[in-house]
């Protein structure tokens, strides 16, 4: 295991195991895999992540300095009830990035959740959140919920807006963060319960959201919908008013804030 890396002692004590990198491919393949051997619940935490994915296929590499860690587990749980630790992985990591980073800690400069899956800070994207799930066993599905955060430095070439840590004056660690961000999880992982507990989870995760009650546009991958944005639902999709005063439920999308005509891939 290479050294630095080390888990918080609420994760600990939740029974998480740890496999540490210097440089992985994926760090959401090497969870997957051990997911599938039964060897979870675990988080796999690289220095340099080389092969990794965003969502809709994009590749994505993490530089030295960075945070890529996954977390892996199984349960017997659907699929679709599976899909919300997505939103179990924005609060804890909300949670974690105002614990170790001074300047995220104002009212006025607090982390935001973008459904489904980003963390925004004043408009720029500084981490990302990709869910991945295995259904190979009856009754049973392996997930894997990979988290990404520019701590060091932010990607440049990107069609958005993008943050770090270091770029925002914060000189927290990927370790550090790291620690946090595997307590924290295991906070609310608890508070999830495989499900039971989402109601919870959906409200807090409201309370954080970015662009909740404004106009939003939803690239949905060969349309646009517009509305505003009024809430989640308890199947975590993005409800929108549309223009007629109808309410549509998203399962998946691009949201982009405000209702220019043209919306960026």
């Amino acid at each position: 295991m290479e050294p630095g890396f080390a888990l918080g002692s609420r994760a600990f004590a939740a029974g998480c195991a740890l496999q540490a990198y210097d440089t992985v491919g994926s760090t959401n393949a090497e969870a997957m895999g051990l997911a599938r051997e039964g060897r979870g619940p675990v988080w796999v935490v690289a220095r340099a992540q080389t092969s990794g994915r965003g969502r809709r296929g994009r590749a994505w590499s993490t530089g030295r300095g960075n945070l890529a860690a996954s977390f892996g587990v199984t349960l017997g749980v659907p699929p679709s009830t599976a899909a919300t630790l997505g939103f179990v992985a924005g609060l804890a990591l909300e949670q974690a990035l105002r614990a170790v980073a001074p300047s995220l800690g104002q009212p006025t400069t607090r982390p935001e959740l973008k459904w489904p899956n980003d963390v925004v800070v004043d408009g720029a994207k500084l981490a990302g959140i990709l869910l991945e799930a295995d259904v190979s066993t009856p009754g049973r599905v392996n997930v894997v919920v990979g988290i990404g955060v520019n701590v060091a430095s932010a990607p440049e070439g990107l069609p958005y807006p993008a943050a770090s840590l270091r770029g925002r004056g914060d000189d927290a660690t990927a370790e550090q963060l790291f620690v946090a961000l595997t307590d924290a999880f295991a906070a609310w992982f608890e508070t999830w319960d495989e499900g039971r507990g989402f109601a919870q989870v959906r409200k807090g995760w409201m309370a954080r959201a970015a662009g909740l009650g404004s106009e939003v546009s939803v690239d949905l991958g060969g349309r646009v919908a517009r509305g505003v944005f009024e809430k989640i639902d308890d199947e975590g999709r993005l409800v929108l008013r549309a223009p007629d005063g109808t309410s549509v439920a998203i399962a998946a999308g691009e949201v982009h804030f405000g209702t220019a005509a043209t919306v960026r891939e």
